[in-house]
């Protein structure tokens, strides 16, 4: 049968990255507090095509994902990379896995459990030596300064996401990664809360009022102090509750 995608492209010019997109894939993590937790994954698969080259194998990105069913894991990512690299006789590879990600998490007076659920991803890069990154994207509740500073009574507050991506060695935890970046807002955001709880945390933020400017620091600072970290990328969004805008603020360090 013809080999379309090897026929030769006289355009000669090379493509970065080639390959599937949005591919619901279920896998299996590690998880810190019980061994493993099944979820849904959506995959992204990418390897560069030489400019001779019309097309790829699309295909085969969904074979080499089979080939590690069960075993997908930050762990096996390198193996993956060098797969792909393999099979399409590529100069570099990458692979990326974004999934809803769940952890117990306790109230704050109440000291009642339930489960709160977070947008994670896990990203591995190949070209000389394998790269890997976390990312995740933390709830969280902050306080306007300006807004407390200026009022008689009250001050504005918001929803406001952090998202972080992390290039590391050794082992992190998507768990820790997440404690650490919560604890840089005004409040965390909980998944249940009774009154009591909610009391806690409304006086606690009213507290600690955080711009994004401040919460973007406040998480670079941590970042800086840990020793796993090789360089980070931290993006904070408040979807403001009394502003036509969202407020925004963005830090990159290291590769």
């Amino acid at each position: 049968m013809r080999d379309v995608q090897r026929e030769n492209d006289d355009r000669c010019i090379p493509i970065d990255k080639v390959g599937v997109r949005n591919l619901s894939y279920p896998i299996l993590l590690r998880d810190k507090a019980h061994e493993f937790q099944h979820t849904i994954a959506r995959v992204n698969m990418y390897v560069n095509l030489p400019h001779n080259f019309r097309g790829t194998h699309m295909s085969r990105f969904v074979e080499i994902l089979n080939e590690y069913r069960g075993e997908i894991a930050i762990q096996n990512i390198g193996k993956i990379l060098h797969r792909m690299k393999e099979v399409f006789d590529a100069e570099s590879a990458h692979v990326e896995l974004f999934f809803p990600y769940f952890i117990e998490k306790q109230a704050p007076a109440s000291n009642l459990k339930s489960l709160m659920g977070y947008n994670c991803g896990i990203i591995g890069r190949l070209k000389d030596k394998v790269k890997l990154y976390l990312w995740v994207e933390v709830p969280v509740n902050t306080v306007c300064p300006c807004s407390k500073e200026i009022s008689e009574k009250g001050a504005h507050n918001q929803r406001t996401y952090i998202r972080v991506r992390v290039h590391f060695r050794g082992l992190l935890w998507i768990e820790d990664l997440i404690k650490m970046v919560e604890d840089c807002a005004s409040t965390p955001v909980y998944a249940l809360l009774k009154r009591e709880d909610e009391k806690y945390v409304t006086e606690w933020a009213y507290e600690h009022p955080s711009f994004v400017e401040d919460v973007a620091r406040n998480v670079a600072v941590k970042l800086n102090n840990d020793g796993r970290v090789l360089g980070y990328e931290i993006e904070v969004e408040s979807l403001e509750s009394i502003h036509n805008h969202n407020a925004y603020a963005y830090i990159k360090r290291g590769g």
